[in-house]
C-alpha cells in the first residue's frame, strides 16, 4: 500500500497491537541498509590482518581502515538532522546508499594503504547517515504506540551484525579476496536503493532553518578529535602521551563551545532542548553508559578465543553465534512489551540478565567448557535484546513529530562516541593487565602474549595469565553494566501514549497518516 493510497479509513488504530503492511514495507528497506553499513564494520575488522601484510605497513597504520571509518561516522551524524528535516528522509537515505556504494567500490579497488583510508572516509560519510535517518523514517511511520516494534525489527541487524560479520569477513579472507569485504556491499546496496526508491513514502522537505554551519565546525570535529585521541591511546602507551591528550582536549573544548552556543541561538546543528524532556534525558544517559560497557566488553569476546583458545577468526564469529541467536528470540518480544507496559519493566530485567552472563567471563579461565561460554554469550544476547532497542524507543517516545529527526541523530551520536570510548576504555584495560603479567610495556602486551602462547613450552602458563588478564577486564564492563542500572531505574514503567493523528505538539505522528 503506497502512501497515496492510504485513506482516512486505512490509517491504523493508535490501539492497533500490530505493524501495518505498509510500516514493514519501509522496515524492511532500512534493516537492508542498516545490514549493509553494520556487516561492512565487522567484517573489515577481520581482514586487517590481511591487509597488514597485503599493504607491507604495520598494525598502528592499518588500525585507521577502521578508525577512519568511525571518525566519518561520527562527523556526519551531527549533519543529518538538518538534513532529514531540509531535503526529506526519502531523498537522504537514498543519497547515503549511494555514498556508502561509492566508498565500497573506490575502496575495494585501493592500490595502496593511503587510498583505502581515505576511500574508507567516504564509505563513513554515507555509513553515518544510514542509521538516523533510518531510524527517522522508521518512528514517523509507526507512531509513538509502536516505536518499541519498529526498533526491534532495526535492532535485529545491529546486534547480528557483530555476529555475522566476522563469520562472513573469516570466509571471504580466506577464500576468496579481502577486496570482497567492499564488493559484497554492491548487491546489497543496489537491492537496498531500489528498495528506498519503490517503497519509501515521500515525504515534503519541512522548514529547517539555516544551516548551523558555526556548530557544525565545532561539533564534527571536536567528536573527530575526541574519537581520535581515545582510539590512540592502546598504541600510544598512556594518556600522557601528546597523541592523546592534545586532541582529547582540543576536542573537549570545541564540544563545551558548541554546547554553550547551541543554548544561545536557533536551530543549532543538535537541539540540545530536547534534554529538557525527561525521559529523553534519562535515555540518554543509559544509552551512554550501556554502549560504553557493552560494546567495549563486546570487542574482546573473539579476542579471547584467538588469543586465549588459539582459534581462527572464522571460527571465532561461529562460536559468537549464540549471541545472535538469544538476540533474535527476545527482540521482538521485548519491542512489543515496551509498547505494552513501558520500556523501564524490559530494560531492567535485561541489564540484570546481561549481568549474570557477564559473570561467567568475569570468571573465564583458559580451559572453561566451551558449552557453559556459549550459554553465556546466548543469555548476553537475550539481556541485550531486551535493553537496547527498548532504551532507544523509551527516547524517542515522548517527542513531537518535529523533534525525532534531530533526536534520532543526537542518539547516534551518543552511541557512537560513548561506543568507541568503551572499546578504547577496554582495550586499555586488556593491554595493560596483560603487559603486567607478561612484563612487558602496555603497547607490547598483547604480542608477548601471541609470542608466549605460539610456544609449545610456554603455552599452558601462558594461557593462564592471558585468561586471567581477560577475566579481570570484564569484571570492570560487569561494574558498569551494573552502574547503568541507576538511571534504567527512572525509565517510563507505563505504555506510551497516542496522540490524536495530526498532533504535532504530542509524541511523533508518522506523515504518512497526516497526508
Amino acid at each position: 500500500m503506497t502512501t497515496s493510497e492510504m485513506s482516512a479509513g486505512d490509517r491504523p488504530s493508535p490501539a492497533d497491537d500490530k505493524l501495518d503492511r505498509g510500516v514493514l514495507k519501509i522496515a524492511s528497506v532500512v534493516v537492508v541498509g542498516a545490514i549493509m553499513a553494520i556487516l561492512d564494520t565487522t567484517v573489515v575488522n577481520v581482514a586487517l590482518q590481511q591487509l597488514t601484510l597485503e599493504f607491507e605497513t604495520s598494525f598502528d597504520t592499518i588500525q585507521w581502515v577502521a578508525t577512519g571509518y568511525m571518525l566519518a561516522l561520527a562527523t556526519v551524524i551531527p549533519v543529518t538532522g538538518w538534513a532529514a528535516d531540509r531535503f526529506g528522509t526519502k531523498r537522504l537515505y537514498m543519497l547515503a546508499i549511494v555514498l556508502f556504494l561509492v566508498g565500497s567500490v573506490v575502496a575495494g579497488m585501493a592500490w595502496s594503504i593511503e587510498s583505502l583510508i581515505a576511500f574508507r572516509v567516504v564509505q563513513g560519510l554515507g555509513g553515518g547517515m544510514l542509521m538516523p535517518a533510518g531510524m527517522t523514517i522508521m518512528t514517523r511511520a509507526a507512531g509513538p504506540q509502536r516505536v518499541g516494534r519498529v526498533m526491534a525489527v532495526l535492532g535485529v541487524p545491529m546486534l547480528l551484525g557483530p555476529i555475522a560479520g566476522p563469520i562472513l569477513g573469516g570466509w571471504l579472507v580466506d577464500s576468496v579476496s579481502w577486496r570482497w569485504i567492499f564488493y559484497i556491499n554492491v548487491p546489497i546496496g543496489a537491492v537496498a536503493l531500489y528498495l528506498a526508491w519503490r517503497l519509501l513514502p515521500k515525504d515534503e522537505p519541512q522548514p529547517a532553518g539555516r544551516f548551523d554551519f558555526p556548530g557544525m565546525l565545532m561539533l564534527s570535529p571536536g567528536l573527530a578529535l575526541l574519537i581520535y585521541g581515545v582510539s590512540d591511546i592502546p598504541a600510544a602507551g598512556g594518556i600522557g602521551e601528546t597523541s592523546v591528550w592534545l586532541p582529547m582536549s582540543l576536542g573537549i573544548v570545541l564540544i563545551a563551545g558548541f554546547i554553550v552556543r547551541a543554548l544561545r541561538v536557533e536551530n543549532p546543528l543538535v537541539n540540545l532542548k530536547l534534554f529538557r524532556d525527561r525521559t529523553f534525558s534519562i535515555a540518554a544517559i543509559t544509552m551512554s553508559l550501556f554502549a560504553i560497557a557493552f560494546f567495549g566488553a563486546m570487542l574482546l569476546l573473539p579476542t579471547y578465543f584467538i588469543l586465549v583458545r588459539g582459534e581462527t577468526a572464522l571460527r571465532a564469529g561461529l562460536l559468537l553465534a549464540p549471541q545472535g541467536l538469544g538476540a533474535m528470540v527476545m527482540m521482538p518480544i521485548a519491542g512489543r512489551l515496551a509498547d505494552r507496559t513501558g520500556a523501564g519493566k524490559i530494560v531492567l530485567p535485561g541489564l540484570v540478565v546481561i549481568l549474570a552472563g557477564l559473570a561467567v567471563w568475569a570468571q573465564a579461565a583458559a580451559d572453561t567448557p566451551y558449552w557453559l561460554l556459549m550459554v553465556s554469550l546466548f543469555v548476553l544476547g537475550l539481556g541485550m535484546g531486551s535493553s537496547m532497542m527498548p532504551i532507544m524507543s523509551a527516547a524517542l517516545q515522548t517527542l513531537r513529530k518535529k523533534d525525532v529527526a534531530q533526536a534520532s541523530s543526537a542518539l547516534n551520536i551518543i552511541q557512537q562516541t560513548a561506543g568507541a570510548v568503551g572499546a578504547a576504555v577496554m582495550s586499555i584495560i586488556l593491554a595493560a593487565l596483560l603487559a603486567g603479567k607478561f612484563g612487558v610495556e602496555t603497547s607490547q602486551g598483547q604480542l608477548a602474549a601471541t609470542a608466549a602462547l605460539q610456544n609449545p613450552q610456554t603455552h599452558d602458563a601462558a594461557a593462564v595469565l592471558a585468561a586471567d588478564s581477560f577475566a579481570s577486564t570484564f569484571v570492570w564492563s560487569l561494574l558498569l553494566v551494573a552502574l547503568c542500572i541507576i538511571p534504567a531505574l527512572f525509565l517510563p514503567k507505563r505504555p506510551p501514549a497516542a496522540p490524536p493523528v495530526g498532533d504535532d505538539e504530542g509524541a511523533p505522528t508518522p506523515p504518512m497518516l497526516a497526508h
